[in-house]
């Protein structure tokens, strides 16, 4: 197996915070997994201990270490989608393509996989392909979903599936809904918070869709001023524990019904999101401090 692309990898994100992360990203693109000798290459050319790097690469549920195919199935079987026979769209799956979850068909083309949410449980059974998220899906929609894949998800007519669905949050520590449905923002629930920044506090109102980063704040922030954003419930602050990829300032954690985690970039004009499958951002559940204390 060719590696020497991982020089370039490596040099594309030197010096960027969470570049790990985004190293071991770019590294799974490339080989569909993370392959021993390219992690052993990281740990050489960075200077990263290999421990390190096995520990990041199996904490979070997105990178595997064995071979996946060239298309991922992801099937959710979260409460919401399991009642709306979740289960059968496995089946079908697993019938269609020979394999069953967390196995890889013998010509490397499709890997199935179930996980525990996918952030949108109100259009349940989903499942997502390449990135792609299908909803309300039927057993005899499977036959399609595995076309399209073959055809490529990119090129193909997209109908009524899309990357943006909505989402429903909730607060990580006291657990309360943190969706507005009097102030909806392009047609749905808004995500509701209060925050905070150069002592001045007041709402904020973040759309619902999932790659939206539509956002209404009672008192506009200049550019680049860091955000804090609390529950408006319990006033703890919705702070995770990563970084946000692209201006590297904290990134805020707001909880997905089911175990999933949606994390906010807190830099007024950044705003990236994130949405972390499985509770990827462990400190979601440990980080409270109260309005009270300061912005």
């Amino acid at each position: 197996m060719n590696f020497e692309c991982i020089d370039t990898i490596i040099k594309n994100h030197h010096g960027e915070p969470g570049s790990m992360i985004s190293i071991l990203e770019d590294i799974q693109d490339r080989y569909h997994y993370l392959p021993k000798e390219a992690l052993r290459m990281v740990a050489r050319k960075t200077g990263i201990s290999l421990v390190d790097i096995y520990g990041v690469a199996t904490f979070y549920k997105a990178f595997s270490l064995q071979p996946r195919g060239k298309h991922l199935i992801s099937v959710c079987l979260g409460t919401a989608c399991h009642v709306r026979s979740a289960p059968a769209i496995v089946e079908e799956f697993t019938r269609q393509l020979g394999i069953g979850p967390g196995e890889t068909t013998e010509d490397k083309d499709f890997t199935l996989e179930t996980v525990n949410c996918l952030g949108a449980c109100a259009l349940g059974p989903i499942v997502k392909v390449d990135g792609c998220y299908f909803s309300n899906v039927k057993r005899s929609d499977v036959s399609r979903i595995i076309q399209k894949a073959k055809s490529g998800i990119e090129n193909a007519s997209m109908e009524s599936d899309s990357k943006d669905f909505p989402i429903s949050v909730c607060c990580p520590h006291c657990g309360h809904d943190l969706m507005d449905e009097k102030h909806p923002i392009e047609g749905y629930p808004s995500i509701s918070l209060e925050i905070s920044f150069n002592g001045t506090r007041g709402w904020g109102k973040f759309s619902g869709l999932s790659g939206s980063h539509l956002v209404e704040f009672e008192h506009p922030a200049s550019p680049e001023v860091q955000l804090k954003f609390y529950c408006p419930h319990c006033r703890a602050e919705l702070i995770g524990n990563s970084n946000c990829m692209d201006c590297g300032q904290p990134m805020a954690a707001l909880k997905i019904p089911g175990g999933s985690v949606l994390l906010v970039c807190s830099q007024w004009g950044c705003m990236n999101r994130f949405l972390c499958l499985n509770g990827m951002d462990s400190s979601v559940e440990t980080n409270t401090k109260s309005l009270s204390t300061g912005n």
